[in-house]
């Protein structure tokens, strides 16, 4: 919008000669980021307030990790900021007349609604559920399946009077008319090396790659806000795909495929990033919303987009590769699960849904004549210093099985000789010396001591 103001100015103003820097895509990009990025600084806190208001908080299902169960209640649908930033800045700053740029928001804002109605219906029904599978992959597969069949003739042409001329060219021939180069997959490192899809080739691939990314993106969120980050990255890097893509010194000169107008996705790539970044800020440990599916799936759905515009398909699987492992991983346990009626380890034993705490066990120092137990236990308080963690007796941490032994504090310090440790013992092996306050020493060795000590 900016930029067609800016060209009206010109035109009836033409000493307003710096309105020119508008037509660079490059400073739209920066101007887009920063405006998206402020939009959710300065909105966040009214939304999250909105949210909490509303009693939109996230549900959390009964048989998950118990550790997730302390979130129960934090507002969600977060991802609501995210579209509005990356909406209201692209719409500032992008041609009106670019239809990838449209397409690609149409796709994000219509996973978006998909999301908004998943993350209504957990909140509203209280169902940690909310919409059932089957229905939420029909919409999917029917905003993706549209979005793939104009991309695979808008990819091949120039303008949008050549996109409904190449489409209705391929109905009349029989569904044979072939696609030029530019639509062939291709593949990363090998710059002279593609393969030819056809028609129907290019829209199945297009419409795995949008709903497959769009579900593995909100399979990677989650309940620890993991997606936006990757987002970001993967969504900045995918700009620079397009831009290069766009530009036909640029792609000439890169072996790149030359796709008019593509390199206007950099302007909702950079309103994607500060949206993100944004988001981030309130997102960030102690969350204070979380993004939902209303984000996850749209942000998802608009990097798969991006992709295929940018003929960068097996890129996107690489750089994101946090999305491909997320969602390998649900397959594999979900199959697993389906025939062996057995859940995948997925993490340490005290991490498991059921799982006791780990108990108590002895550790101490050993001497000549004794020992003294020591509780090893990360709420145990070390015996005259009330509060302190056993932590800082041991070195014992959580993920430290095999703890480094340090000196008591305070009047529990030990001033040990040379000894050495024993393999496995979370206290103190063989030491010669001796400990102050009685300590590894036996009761009447130390009372001895003390009566020694006594004045005359």
């Amino acid at each position: 919008m900016l930029l067609s103001l800016a060209q009206w100015l010109q035109t009836y103003f033409p000493e307003l000669g710096f309105l020119r820097v508008f037509q660079y895509i490059t400073f739209r990009a920066v101007m887009a980021a920063l405006t998206a990025l402020l939009i959710g600084l300065a909105f966040g806190p009214w939304v999250i307030r909105r949210l909490t208001e509303l009693k939109i908080g996230q549900p959390i299902r009964e048989y998950g990790v118990q550790q997730h169960l302390a979130k129960s209640g934090t507002p969600t649908m977060g991802g609501v900021l995210v579209l509005i930033g990356i909406g209201i800045s692209t719409l500032l700053w992008f041609d009106w007349s670019n239809r990838f740029v449209w397409v690609v928001m149409l796709v994000t804002m219509g996973f978006g609604l998909i999301g908004w109605v998943d993350d209504y219906r957990k909140v509203v029904n209280k169902d940690p559920e909310g919409m059932r599978s089957r229905e939420k992959f029909l919409w999917q597969s029917i905003i993706g399946l549209i979005a793939a069949i104009y991309l695979a003739f808008s990819v091949s042409e120039t303008s949008f009077l050549g996109v409904v001329q190449l489409f209705f060219r391929w109905v009349t021939s029989g569904f044979s008319t072939e696609l030029p180069p530019k639509a062939d997959l291709m593949l990363p490192f090998f710059k002279s090396i593609s393969y030819p899809l056809g028609v129907f080739g290019f829209i199945g691939l297009t419409y795995l790659v949008i709903v497959g990314t769009s579900n593995a993106v909100n399979l990677t969120d989650g309940l620890d806000g993991l997606a936006i980050m990757p987002v970001v990255m993967v969504g900045s890097a995918l700009g620079i795909f397009a831009y290069v893509t766009g530009s036909s010194v640029y792609s000439k000169y890169l072996l790149f495929p030359h796709i008019p107008g593509a390199g206007e996705l950099l302007i909702f790539c950079a309103a994607m990033a500060g949206a993100g970044l944004a988001f981030l800020w309130f997102n960030a440990h102690p969350a204070q919303v979380f993004m939902g599916d209303v984000g996850a799936l749209a942000l998802g759905g608009g990097l798969g987009t991006m992709a295929v515009i940018a003929r960068q398909e097996i890129v996107l699987g690489i750089m994101g590769g946090v999305f491909v492992a997320e969602a390998l991983s649900v397959m594999l346990q979900v199959t697993w699960f389906k025939y062996t009626k057995k859940k995948l380890r997925r993490g340490p034993p005290h991490l498991q849904d059921g799982a006791a705490a780990p108990p108590l066990r002895e550790v101490g120092l050993e001497g000549d004549a004794g020992r003294h137990p020591v509780l090893d236990h990360h709420d145990a308080a070390v015996p005259g210093r009330p509060g302190q963690p056993e932590a800082a007796l041991t070195g014992r941490h959580d993920d430290d099985p095999d703890p480094v032994p340090r000196a008591l504090p305070g009047p529990a310090r030990l001033r040990a000789g040379p000894g050495r440790l024993r393999p496995g013992h979370g206290g103190l092996g063989r030491a010669s010396g001796r400990a102050r306050h009685g300590l590894g020493q036996p009761r009447a060795a130390a009372a001895t001591g003390r009566a020694a000590r006594a004045p005359a």
